[in-house]
């Protein structure tokens, strides 16, 4: 054997003389295990774009289909303050200018939605409004992974977090009120918000407004909704959906409320599933069961299973099966079958809530049972309550659906849907108080009328407001929950 032949051989001897597997199998089967890795992530990212695409071909069919039918139902409740140019957009997302005294808010200017053409329809028929339907909108929350921007007295639902003129809660209800009207859309809140929601919501029937003492998680505020709703109307289905969510493409998501109304009337607890555009792991996700096979509801299946916040790569994984859909938090339900579905699996949430709805109709008695039961009343979720147990009976829908959605839950999916130019940061406010040199990504809250200057950082969190300010990094943004925490230790609560 020649030298140099030699000393090629002598690695693999010395492998095998250990025990070991030779090098170059070793080689090879860490290349193999890139290869792999490499196709999967490829088959991944060709199915998020056919995600996409399918709901852009969607909407666009839908455009092409009004355009030849050369109709309209266009409806008021659909027509959302949107400014079409940045020279028209908002200076602040502030709708009040008593919350931040030094900024001025100028005129909304109103013209159609960019989100989708709201005129649009797929229904089977001519009217919007479901008959029996009522919208239920809780109204949450602190928004604390947007501090400082969202305070405990003026949340994110309260914000105009895309300058359109219009906040959350006032998009949310523009949304759904073509399906259910003023007399039956309920908003769910505490005694520090309803001053600013009844402003913000003039056509909001007073007795439509249920004032929680406390907060006590979504099960208590959605159960004391369905409650007394189900005395004022046994019949009534109800469809809970938050006060803080962004949707795009409401024709879809109008036609998926519909359908799932659908199937709520067989007595299930219906959730809308999103079909995910990237393993995300800050949402729950929803396990597709079995198809139901209503005529009314074709894509209607049973919920398999409700699987918590993943890691990376088992939400890559969940995505990859096709099988999971984003839990919204988002269901439809017979307001008197979620009180049964209550009664069987927390006894005494039930029995309280009962109580207080007894009471509700009489003033004077509401608020003396309300002050004796609701501070006992345990504080949970939904998801957890009745949904998860009932899903296991097979008791829980879900209806797919194509629309985007985003719960604006924190600086890094805040920046994502504001409009920037190429290695910029995002401008939550007047893009003339920002100015940058070698500054790309983030997102910069210009709150305090100050001139915010960055020069050399990327990706940077900047919330400017006259009484604080915030600088941490996009990556990070989902940790501001922690600094609210230490700030509330360290006696800041005035500015939480």
């Amino acid at each position: 054997m020649s030298v140099p032949a030699a000393l090629a051989a002598s690695p693999n001897a010395a492998a095998q003389a250990s025990g070991g597997p030779p090098i170059e199998f070793m080689f090879k089967q860490i290349m193999d295990a890139v290869h792999k890795s490499q196709i999967e992530i490829t088959e991944l990212r060709s199915e998020c774009h056919e995600l996409r695409q399918a709901n852009a071909s969607l909407e666009r069919q839908v455009r092409e289909g009004l355009q030849n039918n050369n109709s309209r139902l266009g409806t008021p409740g659909f027509t959302t303050p949107a400014p079409g140019s940045p020279q028209l957009r908002a200076k602040s997302p502030f709708l009040s200018p008593n919350t931040v005294p030094s900024l001025a808010v100028p005129p909304s200017i109103y013209v159609p939605s960019p989100l989708s053409d709201n005129a649009l329809t797929q229904f089977p028929f001519g009217v919007r409004e479901i008959p029996g339907f009522w919208v239920v909108i809780p109204a949450g929350g602190a928004g604390t992974r947007l501090w400082p921007l969202s305070r405990e007295e003026h949340p994110k639902f309260l914000l105009d977090l895309t300058l359109k003129g219009r906040s959350l809660i006032q998009a949310t209800w523009d949304r759904l009120i073509p399906l259910s009207s003023a007399a039956r859309t309920a908003i769910v809140a505490g005694p520090a918000h309803v001053k600013s929601i009844t402003e913000q919501l003039p056509d909001l029937l007073a007795h439509n407004l249920f004032c929680e003492p406390s907060a006590k998680e979504s099960m208590a505020a959605i159960g004391l909704a369905a409650a007394v709703l189900a005395v004022r109307d046994p019949n009534a289905i109800i469809g809970s959906f938050a006060a803080d969510h962004m949707i795009s493409g409401d024709d879809a998501f109008l036609s998926a409320v519909a359908e799932a109304v659908e199937v709520a009337k067989k007595d299930y607890l219906v959730t809308i599933g999103i079909a995910p555009s990237h393993p995300s792991t800050g949402f729950g996700y929803v396990r597709l069961g079995e198809k139901l096979g209503l005529q009314d509801a074709p894509n209607a299946r049973l919920v398999s299973s409700f699987k918590e916040k993943p890691d990376a790569r088992t939400a890559a994984a969940y995505i990859k099966t096709g099988n999971y859909r984003w839990n919204a938090g988002m269901f439809v339900v017979k307001a008197a079958f979620l009180m049964e579905l209550l009664k069987e699996y927390k006894p005494e949430l039930h029995d309280g809530l009962q109580q207080i709805a007894r009471a509700w109709a009489d003033e004077s008695l509401r608020q003396k049972v309300l002050d004796e039961v609701w501070p006992g009343l345990e504080k949970i979720a939904i998801d957890h309550a009745v949904a998860e147990p009932a899903a296991l009976d097979r008791r829980v829908a879900v209806v797919p659906a194509t629309f985007g959605w985003d719960d604006v839950g924190d600086f890094s999916s805040l920046a994502d849907l504001l409009p920037a130019e190429s290695n910029q940061p995002r401008i939550l406010g007047d893009s003339g108080l920002v100015v940058t040199e070698q500054a790309a990504g983030g997102i910069v809250v210009p709150g305090s009328g100050r001139l915010v200057s960055l020069l050399g950082v990327d990706d940077l969190v900047i919330v400017d407001m006259p009484d604080t300010l915030l600088v941490t990094t996009r990556a990070r943004s989902q940790e501001v929950k922690r600094l609210v925490k230490k700030c509330r230790e360290a006696g800041w609560k005035q500015l939480l």
